[in-house]
């Protein structure tokens, strides 16, 4: 298998990055584009073959150096039949046939899957979770992935959609979510929503990085603010711990970066609220891998399907 490498693509609903891997899952080389200026599916599709024939070039291969090209994708995916049945946070995707697509136009071995599934894959077998059996995987992001592994295995449902936490309703009624449904908790924790709300409380524009930095430091408002998703959030996993007795919960994307006040906030909720047995065996942990979790991920699936 000398020089033989693995294309990872990791779409979001604001960047698109590619990497070249090698079957370690190393990285030799990574390129990032913003997919704001791709606004038509067709476009995308065009950039992500595109993307892929540059890294090839760029790093002096050829196709058959190329074991093949894996795709974590934000929403649900069929993996069998690789289709893209909807993107929530991207429009204009509906029931797409990509993988079809892509092989055709790459002439290439193409496998895809749910970003935050992959995220799972990455996590369980090279970062946090590496030796645990049970895990639950959140990636906080625009929206918010899960993924699930359950007895040492991604678990995908009966079709491929399993997963969904940040499509877990938290209240009987609450704001409408891109995904058809209400009170989900990605309508209260999505980079969007805290942004807007941090927007009217400090009455400027404020980054996740700094709101996470006003927090470190004390102010008052932006606790009030993290506290506030950590309530969410930790409403949300009660649920999750009872149901499923997991050994872990990762916890990744830009949202896990504030850190402590986060974190200790979500394992109060669960260890006061979760039932007794579960409680005390679950461990809430911090993404490893952090933005290469989905590029990993990606690798792990091309290698696992082709062997």
């Amino acid at each position: 298998m000398a020089n033989k490498f693995i294309i990872s693509i990791d779409l979001g609903g604001t960047n698109l990055r590619v990497a070249l891997l090698d079957l370690k899952y190393g990285f030799i080389d990574k390129l990032n584009f913003s997919t704001k200026k791709f606004v038509k599916k067709d476009d995308l599709i065009s950039a992500i073959v595109d993307s892929v024939s540059n890294i090839i070039r760029e790093n002096n291969l050829k196709k058959k150096n190329i074991l093949g090209v894996g795709l974590g994708l934000p929403g649900p995916i069929d993996v069998k039949l690789g289709i893209v049945h909807f993107f929530p946070n991207i429009p204009g995707w509906k029931e797409v046939a990509l993988k079809a697509i892509l092989k055709q136009r790459l002439r290439l071995p193409v496998f895809l899957d749910n970003d935050a599934n992959l995220m799972s894959l990455a996590e369980s077998k090279l970062g946090a979770a590496k030796g645990f059996k049970n895990v639950v995987c959140l990636t906080l992001g625009t929206g918010v992935g899960g993924g699930l592994i359950i007895s040492g295995t991604l678990y995908r449902g009966s079709t491929f959609a399993a997963g969904e936490i940040g499509h877990i309703p938290i209240n009987e009624a609450g704001p409408h979510c891109n995904c058809g449904g209400s009170a989900c908790l990605e309508s209260y924790i999505g980079n969007k929503v805290i942004m807007k709300d941090a927007k009217k409380l400090f009455k400027r524009d404020i980054s996740l990085e700094e709101l996470s930095a006003l927090a470190k430091r004390r102010n008052r408002i932006a606790g009030r603010i993290w506290s506030k998703i950590a309530k969410s959030l930790g409403t949300a996993l009660v649920g999750i711990v009872n149901l499923l007795n997991p050994d872990c919960i990762v916890i990744g994307g830009g949202i896990a970066n504030a850190g402590a006040i986060l974190f200790d906030n979500v394992r109060q909720i669960i260890a006061s609220q979760a039932m007794s047995v579960q409680a005390k065996h679950v461990k809430i942990l911090k993404a490893r891998l952090s933005d290469d979790a989905g590029l990993i991920g990606a690798g792990i699936l091309v290698y696992e399907n082709l062997h």
